[in-house]
């Protein structure tokens, strides 16, 4: 009975071990993307959520390209542009992407690449493209 339980301690142990050289850094914090932007990633829920912290330096600075009206000449201060971003394997998120540009959503990724890098991606029609970010905080 004793080395049963040295077994199944043993397994545990291993398993953490392995896993443990595979684990990414926690994808909360502040990312600066290649535009200039910087982006806000935090916990909303069970998932994740991410909202302009800073706008790129050559604009918009409000969120003209918003499909609602009324909404159009807010500030792109603190729109949440990744939102729903639930956990879908290891280091890696799904949800909805809110794009300040063109004003409209998509279904996308939130994937961690390493502790210092993370990746957005969106599709449309099947077709995906992305961004690496890199962590400033």
């Amino acid at each position: 009975m004793k080395s049963y339980k040295f077994c199944g301690a043993s397994v545990v142990a291993l398993s953490a071990l392995i896993f443990a050289g595979t684990a990414y850094a926690d994808p909360r914090g502040v990312w600066l993307a290649k535009d200039g932007a910087h982006v806000r990633v935090s916990a909303c829920g069970p998932g994740l959520c991410a909202t302009v912290a800073t706008p790129r330096p050559d604009g918009p600075w409000t969120d003209k390209n918003n499909p609602d009206p009324a909404l159009r000449d807010r500030s792109i201060v603190g729109v949440t542009v990744l939102y729903n971003m639930m956990p879908d394997g290891p280091g890696k998120w799904s949800g909805t992407l809110y794009n300040t540009d063109d004003g409209r959503t998509y279904s996308g990724h939130l994937l961690e690449l390493d502790g210092n890098t993370i990746r957005v991606e969106g599709c449309v029609l099947g077709i995906c493209g992305g961004k690496n970010l890199t962590r400033l905080q």
